[in-house]
């Protein structure tokens, strides 16, 4: 990978929440090893139900978060999706298609897990999301 591509990938994931407070030697470790996945339009990047390892950082197009039919969330540039997975190995819990071109950085569990034991930072960030999620859900259900 060039130099070039590496200082692209570290700006796109210093601007993801989770990683918004790691060192800038951490974003390059994590840059090293994250892989690239491109969606068309239609194409499913996982479905409910299957074994996860992994979670995905969207770093251009669009995304939609379903359960079946019904639309969960969509999400963008930024934002990461199939976080629950790298955490737990429980079957994922919807299912994600891309709604538009999209590029997204793949990062495995085991990545994920030794990044946590040694930042704390980190496991700050992840929990953040994980919280900002919950409240979202969780507004979902309050009564109107």
């Amino acid at each position: 990978m060039t130099n070039s591509a590496l200082m692209d990938k570290v700006l796109v994931l210093s601007g993801v929440d989770i990683f918004s407070d790691a060192p800038d030697a951490v974003l390059v470790q994590l840059a090293n090893g994250v892989e690239e996945v491109h969606l068309q339009p239609g194409d499913v990047l996982f479905r409910q139900g299957d074994r996860g390892t992994s979670m995905y950082v969207i770093v251009s197009g669009l995304v939609r978060v379903h359960i079946g039919d019904q639309t969960v969330v969509e999400l963008g540039e930024r934002e990461i999706v199939g976080e629950l997975a790298a955490l737990d190995p429980e079957p994922r819990s919807a299912s994600v298609s891309a709604l538009e071109p999209t590029l997204l950085y793949r990062i495995d569990q085991e990545m994920l897990a030794a990044l946590m034991v040694d930042h704390p930072e980190i496991v700050r960030g992840v929990i953040r999301e994980l919280a900002k999620r919950l409240r979202s859900t969780t507004a979902v259900y309050e009564p109107i």
